[in-house]
């Protein structure tokens, strides 16, 4: 690890994707996160990499598709609306398998929206918002160190799924600033890495035939066959990959699930109920896709009255939190929406009023 430093939000996802062995980036200015392909537009050339400011997010994501089959290590980044426009391309990347990842610094939707952070993006990250049957691998950082690490993660988890990666921030983890430590940097280049890519479009030079990559599917049964293989990948990412937090769960009245920045004002908020005699935990998902189900075995049932869904949507990720409920416990939903951010004393009124709800 480097020594600690200073640095704003999307620049510490740019530089820990550097450290990874990304030396392709394609992008479009979209707030919150132009700093990131500012970033990458001085810093990449300097590593032997390329910076590519598409014409559009549409231009963007094929671009990656192109440096992604040919075996680079490629990383595409934008906010909500970039992202939609994205989800065409994005639907291809899954259809042939093809590794790199992608960061969104989500803000406020639907449309256009703000500027402002927001977390209205969940369903698009994890149910997918393209056409057909496939899935990303979401991560959610919390802190701009988790950042770093788990940028660092995505990308060789990406290679080891043959699948894009997600890491799924807001704009307020894109623009605050904190001490982190970047990884060690990665050299991936050379022959050797690429006949470490099976899926590269390499050619006869690197002692192998060369692959034909394409999504078109003209037989029935050959596509079946394509999404059934698929299938099996996700469900070992399911088995393999969830992680999560948990914080006080014993003893719990309320048990608070958040993720991103949500989930460092939903710690303030425990803190003031701490003080009332209130007993909260939280359960913060690391991996938004696969969800982690599992953590829900792990609340305390003598003592907790309600699960809360702590979010800057209308429910989306409350969503997730019923699933793996299964009816044990009522779910009730805290939020704002349109780029508007819940405060500790505002989340703490709620999450009261829910378990003297809860209680009654």
């Amino acid at each position: 690890m480097s020594s600690m430093k200073l640095m704003k939000g999307n620049e510490v996802f740019a530089e820990a994707a550097i450290s990874a062995g990304c030396r392709y980036y394609f992008g479009y200015p979209i707030t919150p996160q132009n700093e990131l392909a500012e970033y990458m537009s001085r810093k990449l050339p300097g590593h032997g990499g390329s910076f590519v400011q598409a014409e559009s997010e549409l231009a963007a994501v094929s671009m990656a598709y192109g440096g992604a089959a040919a075996g680079g290590r490629v990383l595409i980044s934008s906010s909500s609306p970039g992202i939609a426009l994205m989800q065409e391309g994005i639907s291809f990347l899954c259809s042939v398998e093809m590794p790199l990842v992608v960061i969104n610094v989500s803000r406020g939707g639907p449309g256009v929206g703000c500027i402002q952070p927001g977390q209205g993006d969940y369903f698009q990250a994890t149910r997918g918002g393209g056409n057909g049957d496939y899935h990303l691998i979401v991560y959610a950082p919390g802190s701009l160190q988790e950042a770093a690490d788990m940028v660092a993660e995505a990308f060789d988890i990406a290679d080891e799924y043959w699948n894009p990666v997600m890491i799924l921030a807001d704009g307020m983890l894109g623009q605050m600033m904190e001490p982190v430590s970047i990884p060690a940097y990665k050299n991936h280049a050379g022959k050797e890495s690429f006949r470490a890519k099976p899926w590269a479009l390499t050619g006869h030079g690197y002692g192998r035939p060369h692959n034909v990559i394409r999504s078109l599917e003209l037989i029935p049964e050959e596509l079946e066959r394509r999404c059934d293989g698929y299938w099996s990948k996700y469900r070992k990412a399911e088995e393999e990959l969830p992680e999560y937090e948990t914080l006080d769960l014993k003893g719990a009245e309320a048990v608070i699930f958040a993720y991103g920045s949500t989930a460092r004002i939903a710690k303030e908020a425990m803190k003031i109920l701490e003080k009332e005699g209130i007993r909260t935990g939280m359960i913060r998902p690391l991996t938004l896709w696969p969800f982690p189900y599992g953590a829900l075995d792990r609340i305390d049932a003598d003592s907790v009255r309600v699960l809360v869904s702590a979010e800057l949507s209308r429910g989306q990720m409350m969503q997730d939190v019923l699933i793996g409920s299964a009816g044990r416990w009522p779910v009730r939903l805290v939020n704002r929406v349109g780029g508007m951010l819940l405060s500790p004393p505002e989340m703490a009124d709620m999450i009261r009023k829910h378990i003297k709800e809860a209680s009654s």
